[in-house]
């Protein structure tokens, strides 16, 4: 988070702990973007375009998950409590080992997505790379 944003995000009460490392935002991101999916990739896949937005961006991973409505799943809460939530989930080691594991390449080179049941205005205007589960990729 850029100093404003984070101090902002402070003071609104959004986040309460500065301790908490990159690979916990990026795994809580994951777990709550598609922790319940269990096609072959599905979490892979979201690290891959928080990895792809943080170098296009020039941005860290953890400054990308919690980018201003970038990923819905930080939208409606306090950061704290869905941290708190997504490490409390039984894929949450999973997570925590594809954001410090190798990269894999499941989307080809995707850096964006969404789910099958909605359709964004800036779809139309990407390329489609691939489909994973219940989440469709772009670049």
């Amino acid at each position: 988070m850029k100093t404003k944003q984070l101090i902002l995000a402070l003071a609104l009460g959004l986040v309460s702990n500065l301790s908490v490392n990159a690979s916990e935002i990026v795994a809580a991101t994951l777990i709550l973007e598609a922790g319940g999916e269990y096609s072959i990739g599905s979490m892979e896949a979201v690290n891959e375009v928080i990895r792809n937005r943080a170098v296009k961006r020039k941005l860290t991973t953890r400054q990308v998950c919690l980018q201003r409505k970038q990923f819905s799943c930080w939208n409606s809460g306090r950061i704290d409590q869905l941290l708190a939530k997504a490490k409390r989930h039984p894929r949450f080691s999973e997570a925590l080992a594809i954001v410090n594991g190798s990269p894999t390449n499941y989307t080809g080179g995707a850096d964006h997505y969404h789910a099958d049941y909605c359709n964004p205005y800036w779809a139309s205007s990407l390329k489609k790379t691939c489909t994973i589960g219940k989440h469709i990729f772009y670049k």
